[in-house]
């Protein structure tokens, strides 16, 4: 998993600011919006290694370190760090930052694994990770 206490460098693969429709009556975000938004990114770094469609299989280790509120401007980094023959594992961090502050803080982690399918919709293969 990516350890840092600091916000990463590259640009997310998913940027977007937590709206009053995905909160509970207390404000604070759901947790199945957040990981909706964290598995849209993860497809996009599995749907570009694969070149094409990939989908999700599992969620492993899925972690809320803080609230999300309304207002919070959400980055969402996706990293791709195992290929299989058609499986591909994507570690997730969601950083959420009050619009008017500069500081980030991670507010969730976790692995999502996707196969990469075919017109047929069946498993097929996927290139070697990059060295």
């Amino acid at each position: 998993m990516m350890q840092s206490d600091a916000m990463p460098d590259d640009q997310p693969a998913v940027r977007v600011t937590a709206m009053p429709a995905n909160a509970n009556v207390y404000g604070d975000i759901f947790g199945g919006w957040l990981m909706a938004q964290m598995d849209l990114a993860a497809s996009s770094v599995a749907s570009l290694h694969a070149r094409g469609r990939a989908v999700t299989i599992s969620v492993e280790g899925m972690s809320f370190h803080r609230p999300v509120f309304v207002g919070d401007e959400l980055s969402v980094f996706g990293r791709l760090v195992k290929v299989g023959r058609t499986s591909m594992h994507v570690e997730v961090e969601t950083w959420a930052r009050d619009r008017h502050s500069e500081e980030g803080h991670k507010v969730t982690q976790a692995v999502f694994v996707f196969v990469a399918v075919g017109p047929d919709r069946r498993p097929r293969a996927v290139p070697a990770l990059p060295d």
